[in-house]
């Protein structure tokens, strides 16, 4: 008893706090932290006397980027149409072209690889958050049932939400790849103005919300392992308690005497035989 109950409490403990990670981490925007220095970006363009017009690309300025948003850790550029995130920060959405329109008919075959795995990040994450809602309500039926079948049911669906989630952050990994080294069209880095390029001009961090997702996946891989040890416990706690049972039971043999209580051995006691007679010897004498 005190195995299953002491697993299920802490697994439903990190399995709240899993769900709370991956949720914060989903919809906020520090996944990328991307951070410019903006005295050396602006001595180097009069040092070379470059003909840019910087205070309007986005690019020359800090931000951080998330699945569904871009917003500027400080100043924002000129003429970048923004609008203030819930965390009060100035931001502009991340076009995943749904609806599909001219620009992304202009793509190139690489370019449309990535946009479909950034497409698949968010994708899977979603998958994941339903799997998670499923395990819900079977851990709920578990929990007050104390059925095996139930917890089994939820710690698989928590280790199929945590692929899903591992899953995501690799292709979101692949989508950093793809940008950094693979792509050379106008929207990669490798298009970029020579000047970000300069070392300690642009540098590349990994934010708090990208932390808190591997935070939240790496506990739901353990909330999965705590649920079904939970459900091997009750098992073997059943089993125990059966085997236990067993020792008070009374065996019972079938009774093979007559039903009625006549014994008819001796109400018949079988056929007659013959003395003699009482007038002669032989059964024709007088």
């Amino acid at each position: 008893m005190a195995c299953s109950a002491v697993t299920l409490s802490v697994a439903t403990i990190i399995s709240v706090v899993a769900v709370a990670c991956l949720s914060i981490g989903f919809s906020t925007d520090n996944w990328y932290e991307i951070r410019v220095d903006k005295n050396k970006t602006k001595l180097y363009i009069e040092t070379h006397e470059l003909q840019t017009d910087y205070e309007k690309d986005y690019r020359y300025y800090s931000r951080d980027e998330g699945l569904f948003r871009i917003c500027f850790a400080e100043k924002k550029a000129k003429e970048v149409p923004t609008y203030l995130s819930p965390t009060q920060t100035e931001c502009f959405n991340i076009d995943y072209y749904i609806p599909e329109n001219e620009i992304s008919d202009k793509f190139s075959d690489q370019r449309w690889e990535r946009l479909h795995m950034a497409r698949s990040v968010v994708a899977l994450y979603i998958v994941a958050f339903f799997f998670l809602f499923l395990s819900f309500f079977t851990g709920i039926a578990g929990c007050w049932k104390r059925s095996h079948a139930n917890l089994v049911s939820t710690g698989l669906l928590q280790l199929l939400s945590s692929l899903m989630d591992a899953g995501a952050m690799g292709l979101w990994h692949a989508v950093q790849f793809y940008d950094h080294h693979k792509l050379k069209d106008q929207y990669s880095y490798a298009q970029w103005p020579d000047v970000l390029k300069q070392t300690g001009v642009t540098e590349f961090y990994y934010g708090w919300s990208y932390i808190l997702a591997w935070i939240g996946i790496c506990q739901c891989l353990i909330s999965s392992i705590m649920f079904l040890s939970a459900a091997r416990c009750i098992r073997n706690e059943k089993r125990i308690e059966q085997s236990k049972n067993m020792q008070y039971l009374m065996p019972v043999y079938p009774d093979k005497r007559n039903p009625y209580g006549v014994n008819y051995a001796y109400a018949y006691p079988g056929p007659y035989h013959y003395h003699g007679s009482q007038y002669g010897i032989g059964p024709y004498a007088y």
